[in-house]
């Protein structure tokens, strides 16, 4: 049992706590149901639900959200091009969020899609060697798309 203040009072029965409970007009609260015996404290119910929600509302911040960035190539980029983002990519990867590469097929370009291929293989080479492919390249509805991370 423990009181308002924070205070210790040592093991009751639950009748005996309920009663002390209602004397000071408070309620009494099951904390630690799992331990032998159980943990229960005297204080009024909505402290107690405020201050579950604002540790929930804490934990919710301090969760690191990983956001999926993308990167759009085509068939038709020259090779710095592709160098200027496979270099943002790896800076997406150090930043330690998962890169979405996708490259946009147009037109004739989606009847070439062995090209295509190809030309995603080469840009991958470009990143950093610090990576793994967590979706390997498939066709989706605009082109090619592929998932990779940081190792």
């Amino acid at each position: 049992m423990i009181d308002e203040t924070g205070a210790g009072l040592g093991k009751m029965t639950k009748e005996k706590a309920l009663t002390l409970a209602k004397e000071k007009g408070l309620d009494l609260i099951e904390i630690v149901p799992s331990a032998k015996p159980p943990v229960a404290r005297i204080m009024s119910f909505d402290k107690f639900r405020y201050h579950q929600e604002k540790k929930l509302k804490k934990q919710r911040v301090q969760q690191k959200t990983q956001e999926m960035k993308q990167v759009q190539i085509s068939v038709k980029e020259a090779k710095h091009d592709l160098e200027m983002k496979a270099g943002r990519v790896n800076k997406f990867l150090e930043e330690g969020h998962p890169v979405e590469i996708m490259m946009v097929l147009r037109g004739r370009e989606k009847a070439n899609r062995g090209f295509a291929h190809e030309k995603l293989d080469t840009f991958v080479k470009l990143i950093n060697p610090e990576h793994k492919v967590i979706m390997q390249p498939r066709s989706g509805g605009r082109g090619i798309i592929m998932h990779v991370a940081k190792k």
